[in-house]
């Protein structure tokens, strides 16, 4: 009888792989667990098994409709929140194979960076901060919505990635793998959205701060390239005595400089916030709307044991660009909301 030309490769196997792995990389057989602990499963193991959850979640799904930088795009090539998340998981997982990291745990929080992001982008999140106290951000949505929105009980590796992708947050995420995520973030938004602008007529490639093209490249598959080597570079240098995932300082000093000059010129621009005013009225109108009618929140989405307030955010933030407009549409002015229709297209 011949032999099979395939082999198995289950759980044991795959774990015993992760043996081969850098020092500093996280093995899923020393994941500090679940809140619900579960048995394990036979092929997959625990970070497979959050990669496979989150691409199969709901909040992932919607991020095709949710804005990345520009409003409601009419351009089938402009960035939106899930291609962001795919060119991130590329980046990630680049990034901790070159650093004989755990590619899987980086992919998993990759996949799950932005599942939080609320409708047009960082304007929405503005328009929601006066809801919450302290301030409303997606990181910590996106760590609610896995716990108890859709309570997809990820291992406490992917959750503390997801919780601090943000380095605005504070404190930083323990694992080696969740460094890659923060830098595959930054390089997959600098990149692809000054391509972006690029192709909106915000910016001319030559407008890029010198330093940056000189470094860099051109925005898009040139940049990502030389970001990612600078990011390997710095974390492999003898210098990096703290063995975190670091940039090298000359690229760093680079990207620092783009970034600012990004906020200033594109991020901040009319042209890529569109009616910015507009979209956090349309926001603040739903969720106050909301407040007054909560039994309008589906019961698929609702978390009954929460305050009023916060099933509201959750149901507003959760919504993509377009639902949260054709909602207004049907509550409200369809007149008010006509003007975000599309405002940019590619020729």
């Amino acid at each position: 009888m011949p032999s099979s030309p395939f082999r198995l490769v289950d759980r044991a196997a795959r774990e015993a792989a992760e043996e081969d792995l850098a020092p500093a990389a996280t093995r899923a057989v020393a994941t500090r667990g679940r809140a619900a602990p579960e048995p394990e499963d036979p092929l997959r193991t625990a970070f497979e098994r959050d990669r496979d959850r989150i691409l199969h979640a709901k909040a992932f799904r919607r991020l095709k409709h949710k804005t990345q930088v520009f409003l409601n795009p009419d351009g089938d090539h402009f960035v939106t929140r899930l291609t962001h998340t795919l060119q991130v998981t590329q980046v990630a997982r680049s990034l901790a194979r070159a650093l004989g990291l755990n590619e899987t745990l980086a992919e998993a929080i990759a996949l799950g960076h932005d599942l939080g992001h609320s409708p047009f982008g960082h304007i929405g999140e503005d328009a929601l901060e006066p809801y919450v106290p302290g301030g409303w951000h997606h990181a910590a949505q996106g760590v609610r919505i896995v716990e108890v929105l859709e309570r997809l009980n990820l291992t406490w590796e992917v959750r503390d990635g997801i919780r601090a992708h943000s380095w605005k947050i504070n404190p930083p995420p323990e694992t080696r793998e969740a460094e890659c995520v923060r830098y595959a973030d930054r390089i997959g938004y600098l990149s692809h959205d000054a391509l972006d602008a690029v192709r909106a007529g915000v910016l001319r490639v030559e407008d890029l701060p010198a330093r940056a093209r000189a470094v860099f490249g051109a925005p898009g598959s040139e940049m990502v390239g030389a970001m990612i080597d600078a990011v390997v570079e710095g974390s492999l240098s003898a210098g990096n005595a703290a063995g975190a995932v670091v940039m090298a300082p000359g690229p760093l000093e680079a990207m620092h400089e783009l970034r600012a000059f990004m906020f200033q010129r594109v991020y901040a621009s009319e042209t890529a916030a569109g009616q910015k005013q507009l979209a956090i009225d349309v926001t603040r109108r739903l969720a106050d709307h909301h407040l007054a009618h909560p039994e309008l929140i589906p019961a698929s989405y609702r978390d009954t044991e929460a305050d009023p307030v916060t099933q509201v955010v959750d149901y507003v933030s959760g919504m993509t660009d377009r639902f949260a407009l054709t909602m207004h549409d049907r509550l409200f002015d369809a007149d008010a909301t006509a003007q975000m229709r599309p405002l940019l297209q590619l020729s």
